[in-house]
């Protein structure tokens, strides 16, 4: 499992390098690190257009490769980069990003003030993308007992062995562990730590995979490889397109509430032309049609306005009241912890 991991490492960052390469047709090039299948084409093609540039999209795959991938870029190539709060903290600490030029993003306006003011530095550098919860998805046709709590996923039947798949993310490995013994998902105590780890060490029969799940009609959870996985509520829904027996749940005991914030990198030399972008995005009706294109939810509240009324009552998309009291939000931890985690999933992912 390391080395499958190194190897994609080295894979991406080498893919990173190629196409970051500068273009010969003279445009100016916008660049993006993001998560693959995040950003509506379309919406890009008619940007594209509008100010005669180019937009290139590079591609992680997890939160700690687009860290490596900025380090191994050193940042110059990279204009915009799509990361959550707690990257944005760290990021804004050691200088990579730049404060927004706000004056230059006027449909700012459009933005629900609850997702731009999660931290201090959430609001001064990063502009909210889209928002969504991590839960189980798992195929109803096939898993013959109730899916309610994160127990199904943690300590499931015996029938699921080698029938699992988690996404490779030591935050929400261990935060919906805890939720499921019935502490906080950003617990401190090193002792709530040791229980996690036995807990996963007694889930690894059952895990296929440490990974993240394709999109695609080859997706293992579509074509029965996999019956139950930690996902992504808009990942679900595009799954779902192909296998309609797959069911999303938010579990009993909460889940992740997740925000993801467009940042501009400090040593881009198209600030301008990345807050045009970052503008153009929250146009509302732009801003609508990436929401139903990735089928998550929408931080732009006039967005909202313009959503079908299929999408805005879909509660795995926009899930109740209810499900988001239960829901936390990710916080920095402290380095000890951090540690910890990262030394427990290491130890997890060898066995």
């Amino acid at each position: 499992m390391t080395v499958a991991i190194t190897v994609l490492l080295f894979s991406s960052l080498s893919h990173a390098e190629e196409t970051l390469q500068p273009q010969e047709d003279g445009k100016e090039i916008l660049t993006i690190l993001n998560w693959s299948d995040y950003m509506d084409s379309e919406v890009i093609r008619e940007f594209e257009e509008m100010y005669n540039v180019q937009v290139k999209e590079v591609y992680f795959e997890t939160e700690d490769l687009r860290t490596d991938m900025l380090l191994r870029a050193t940042g110059k190539k990279i204009d915009l980069v799509v990361c959550n709060d707690i990257a944005i903290r760290a990021y804004a600490k050691i200088g990579w990003i730049e404060p927004l030029a706000r004056e230059e993003i006027p449909n700012l306006k459009y933005i629900d003030p609850r997702w731009q003011k999660l931290s201090p530095e959430s609001q001064r550098y990063g502009v909210p993308y889209l928002w969504g919860t991590t839960g189980i998805a798992y195929r109803k046709d096939k898993v013959t007992t109730p899916v309610k709590s994160w127990k199904a996923l943690f300590q499931p039947n015996e029938e699921l062995r080698q029938k699992i798949l988690m996404v490779n993310d030591v935050g929400d490995i261990f935060g919906m562990a805890l939720k499921l013994l019935g502490y906080s998902a950003n617990s401190t105590d090193p002792e709530n730590y040791e229980e996690v780890e036995k807990l996963l060490v007694s889930q690894r029969p059952f895990v296929r995979n440490y990974g993240y799940i394709s999109l695609d009609e080859s997706s293992v959870l579509v074509t029965g490889d996999v019956w139950m996985a930690m996902i992504y509520n808009g990942d679900a829904i595009a799954l779902m397109e192909y296998q309609p027996s797959i069911e999303y749940i938010v579990p009993d005991e909460g889940g992740n509430i997740w925000v993801d914030y467009l940042c501009v990198m400090q040593s881009s030399d198209n600030k301008k032309l990345a807050a045009k972008f970052i503008n153009f995005l929250n146009i509302p009706k732009n801003a609508a049609r990436i929401a139903v294109s990735a089928y998550y939810a929408s931080p732009n509240k006039a967005a909202e306005k313009l959503l079908p009324e299929d999408f805005l009552n879909n509660p795995t998309i926009y899930p109740s009241q209810e499900v988001l009291a239960k829901s936390e939000i990710y916080l920095p931890l402290p380095v000890n912890i951090t540690k910890m985690k990262n030394s427990i999933l290491s130890r997890i992912l060898q066995k």
